[in-house]
């Protein structure tokens, strides 16, 4: 039995290699859900989707998140009619969120809609949200880039200037900081709104008590690993049991095969490195896989009191995938 932190494109891919090294009925992901959201009334679970979309062979391959052949003619319509359309949900994910927001106005809760969602796309994996509570993840930006004055940003689809400017020091939205902004802006600070009152969703400390293997997977650890961390009980358990965990770095050679997590690090006043990753999650976690590209720099994870375990990260296939799974199973 194993249990799976995750978020992102880097944990669905890592799940979906797990489930072809071993039985998908043993693997539990919990799953952040600081990235969630409400958006045009509806409940919206970038992390839990991605997740549930790949494993149960749906996801866009393309972009490794939303739906395979999707198309976007309500955000089309909704643009025509001059509304919010910078986060965009394509027709067939909008079926899966508005299931989600009428089951939650029922009184379900998120982790039993989650289980009803998986269970639908034929999911294998047991998937449960880090908690049933709402936990946000805000960003504190160091500075605001406003696109008028600056054509260099790219806001998507080669614009720019059409993107509402955050200003200097403002707090916003995971998605805002991402999705509206691209990322582009330097973070001061990254803050878990509502984690303290939280508590873990039905089953999540159980099966972290549990399982014979916890694997903390190749996904940012701010913004992704960071909202789980912080829900109580997950890394007081994690802490006590350090040694059968196991992480993956999603940092190889300096740089983050996806998204911030490399300028996240240097801005939070960390180091970009494998060994960052190492120091940020020690408390945690006994292993750190990394990367051949990193081989070089596992003495200084061994002095960061992590074992290193060095093979092919790259998930570029899920042959690729499948054999960094058994290389984890194997630690």
């Amino acid at each position: 039995m194993i249990a799976v932190l995750c978020g992102g494109v880097g944990a669905a891919r890592f799940l979906s290699g797990l489930s072809d090294a071993t039985e998908p009925s043993g693997v539990t992901a919990i799953v952040n859900t600081g990235d969630d959201t409400v958006l045009h009334g509806l409940h919206i679970c970038p992390d839990l989707d991605t997740i549930a979309y790949t494993l149960g062979q749906r996801v866009n391959p393309d972009t490794g998140w939303g739906v395979r052949g999707d198309t976007f003619r309500a955000m089309e319509a909704l643009e025509a009619l001059g509304g919010e359309a910078w986060f965009r949900l394509g027709d067939v994910d909008l079926g899966t969120h508005l299931y989600r927001t009428g089951r939650l106005a029922q009184g379900a809760t998120l982790s039993r809609v989650t289980a009803e969602i998986a269970a639908a796309l034929g999911v294998g994996v047991r998937i449960l949200p880090m908690s049933d509570d709402a936990v946000r993840t805000n960003i504190v930006l160091r500075q605001g880039v406003d696109p008028r004055v600056d054509p260099s940003v790219d806001l998507g689809g080669g614009r720019a200037g059409d993107t509402p400017v955050a200003a200097r020091g403002e707090t916003v939205s995971f998605q805002d900081y991402f999705v509206r902004l691209h990322h582009s802006v330097e973070v001061s600070a990254v803050e878990f709104e509502g984690a303290a009152g939280a508590s873990p969703a039905p089953g999540v400390l159980d099966v972290l008590g549990s399982v014979d293997r916890v694997v903390i997977a190749p996904s940012n650890p701010v913004v992704s690993i960071g909202p789980i961390l912080a829900v109580p009980g997950i890394a007081e358990l994690l802490s006590a049991r350090r040694g059968t965990v196991v992480a993956i770095s999603p940092i190889v050679a300096g740089r983050a095969l996806k998204g911030p997590a490399d300028r996240l690090l240097a801005e939070l006043g960390e180091e970009s490195s494998v060994v960052g990753v190492a120091r940020h999650l020690r408390e945690v976690c006994g292993t750190l896989v990394v990367d051949t590209a990193d081989s070089n720099r596992a003495d200084e994870i061994e002095a960061a009191g992590l074992r290193a375990v060095v093979t092919d990260t790259v998930m570029a296939t899920p042959e690729r995938a499948k054999a960094l799974a058994e290389v984890v199973l194997a630690c």
